[in-house]
Order: C-alpha cells, then sequence, then structure tokens
C-alpha cells in the first residue's frame, strides 16, 4: 500500500471516529433534555386496540442516575399497589397479592399492548447503546444506535434528533435480524418548569401488531433525590411511602 493510500485510509477512520464521537455526545445530550438523571413523575398509558377499545394505567415513577428505576400503579384499581424495580439490566414486578419480587424481562409487557418492560422502564439512551453513526439531514440528525449488550430489547435504533432542541422525534426500533419492531414518536413539547421543556407524549406502533397503539403521557416531571435505598427489592412493597 502506497504511503498516499495510508495516509487517505487514516483520515477516513479519523472521520468517521469523529463522527460517532459527536454522534455520542449528542445522544447524551438528548438523554438530559428529556429529563434530569434523578428525578419523579406521573405518567397515563393508554393500550388501543384496532375498534378503539382502550385501557388506562397510571403509574408514579421515580429514577436515580443511570442505572436504577421503578414505577408504581395508580390506577387502574385492579392494579393499584403494583411496583416495577428495574437496577441495570434486571427488572422485577412486585404484586401485593404474591408478597414477593418476580423477575420479567424486557420483552414482556406488564401492562399488555405495544409498550414493552423496556419502553416503561427506560434509564436512559446512552446507557444501552452507542451512536455508531450520523447523518445531518438539515433541520435534523439521524443517529445510528447499537445496543452495547444482547439483554437490551432492541438491537438497533433509528433515532431522528431536531437539530435546535436536541430532542427525539421519531425512533425506529429493531430486531437482530433487521426486522423492524415498532415506531416511537414523540409529540408535545411542554414546559415542565425547572429547566425541563421536553415531550409530554410518546405515541408507539408496530407492524407486528396491525391497527394497534399504544399512548405515553408524561406529567409533573422533577427533580428529585432518592435514597438507594429506595431501588431494593425489600422497598418495593413501600414504594407509595414516596408520594
Amino acid at each position: 500500500m502506497s504511503m498516499r493510500s495510508i495516509i487517505l485510509l487514516y483520515l477516513v477512520c479519523f472521520s468517521a471516529a469523529g463522527m460517532a464521537s459527536d454522534a455520542q455526545q449528542i445522544l447524551e445530550q438528548v438523554d438530559r433534555n428529556l429529563a434530569p438523571e434523578s428525578y419523579e413523575m406521573y405518567r397515563k398509558l393508554i393500550n388501543i386496540e384496532p375498534d378503539g377499545t382502550r385501557r388506562e394505567f397510571v403509574l408514579y415513577t421515580a429514577k436515580k442516575g443511570r442505572e436504577s428505576m421503578l414505577a408504581l400503579f395508580l390506577d387502574p384499581p385492579s392494579d393499584a399497589g403494583r411496583t416495577t424495580l428495574r437496577v441495570v439490566d434486571n427488572m422485577w414486578l412486585f404484586i401485593p397479592e404474591v408478597g414477593k419480587p418476580l423477575r420479567i424481562t424486557s420483552l414482556q409487557s406488564v401492562v399488555g399492548g405495544i409498550f414493552n418492560n423496556a419502553d416503561l422502564m427506560r434509564l436512559e439512551f446512552s446507557t444501552e447503546y452507542d451512536a455508531e453513526s450520523m447523518e445531518d439531514k438539515g433541520d435534523t440528525y439521524q443517529l445510528s444506535l447499537k445496543a452495547k449488550t444482547d439483554s437490551v430489547a432492541y438491537d438497533r435504533l433509528s433515532m431522528t434528533v431536531d437539530k435546535q432542541s436536541l430532542l427525539p422525534l421519531t425512533i425506529e426500533a429493531f430486531a437482530a435480524s433487521g426486522l423492524m419492531i415498532k415506531t416511537l414518536r414523540y409529540k408535545d413539547i411542554k414546559d415542565f418548569g425547572d429547566g425541563i421543556r421536553r415531550p409530554s407524549v410518546l405515541e408507539t406502533d408496530s407492524p407486528l401488531y396491525v391497527g394497534y397503539k399504544a399512548v405515553m403521557v408524561f406529567a409533573n416531571i422533577k427533580r428529585r433525590e432518592f435514597p438507594d435505598e429506595v431501588f431494593t427489592l425489600n422497598y418495593m412493597p413501600r414504594v407509595k411511602e414516596l408520594r
């Protein structure tokens, strides 16, 4: 190989590495713009079937740092008191009638419908994914994300990010086979106060569930610090004390 070819190859590799680094920085900023590292919030989840039938859930959610999250079901009454906990890649469901935490997986769904447990208990995109590349589309960036481990629900994500706000617009989620699993759409940017301005609605549909739709509505997102004890199996029956 000639010296000129070596130099050109080096420049191409250096440019690609620089683009990946920029993409990862943008992804980390997307995380921070969506929410602080530690916070609490309320969410309403709505599952909509092809005939228009709706099932709704209300959850109180708390997150600490980049590794821990929990959610307490408040409504409907049949699910009230149930709690989910995520610590790194491990997830549990506590059902008061059972009296002990049960292991669950990211691809399961404690609410049914299209949102799975990974969607409900997402920590941060930059925790779970590496940004492999970025394409400038004018008003948006197109990020190509690859899961860091096999335990992540989606092998790849294609994320469209608004260039001005650095907030996600759409995310297409893919299996390792290349099959598109679902599309997530962020809508209705709202000012939650204390510097938190982000989409208040997340909608999803899937080619695997034709005619079905799911919506997540966010409310009362606030910065809050929690002791480590809150994100343990022993604390799951007591999560309601946080409210």
